[in-house]
């Protein structure tokens, strides 16, 4: 385990992960701001992604699994973004639709944060979220982020959230 938070477990993500992730990355909904869904295949190589940003950054995208019950919510973590040719560390977070609403994604968005500040001693952290994901951004907002400016990336606008340790 690599975060516990009141309700939460943030573990490593493994290749056994796959079947979980595929309930977030195979719902179009879920998907709606990505830039599309995923198959198997993809959802493999985003967890073979994670599992390298471990090795070469010590960080990544983390399971998400309800503390008392070990149900899988989703993942959250953190990656590293290119932004305008820097490379900067995201807080990253999708859920699985039927969790949505229920506070998960800002307790561990939350935790991600303190956990960046404290134990990666970064300075700085961001959010990448599309111009229209207002749940996200209301996540991005209770942890203490500010919107910094737009660009374009994955063919498509995106707002960029900071916060600063």
């Amino acid at each position: 385990m690599i975060l516990s938070t009141e309700r939460l477990s943030l573990r490593k993500m493994n290749k056994e992960d796959v079947q979980n992730l595929m309930e977030i990355f195979a719902d179009p909904e879920a998907m709606k701001f990505y830039p599309s869904i995923k198959d198997e295949k993809a959802t493999m190589e985003w967890i073979e992604w994670t599992l390298s940003n471990y090795s070469i950054h010590g960080t990544g995208l983390w399971i998400v699994e309800h503390k008392e019950t070990g149900e899988f919510l989703g993942q959250c973590g953190i990656v590293p973004q290119d932004i305008d040719g820097t490379i900067e560390m995201e807080i990253g977070y999708l859920f699985a639709r039927r969790h949505w609403g229920n506070g998960y994604a800002t307790e561990a968005a939350s935790a991600c944060k303190t956990y960046g500040f404290d134990q990666l001693r970064l300075r700085k952290l961001i959010s990448l979220i599309g111009i229209n994901n207002i749940p996200s951004i209301r996540v991005a907002e209770r942890i203490g982020m500010k919107k910094e400016k737009k660009m374009h990336k994955w063919g498509k606008e995106i707002l960029v959230y900071v916060v600063t340790a």
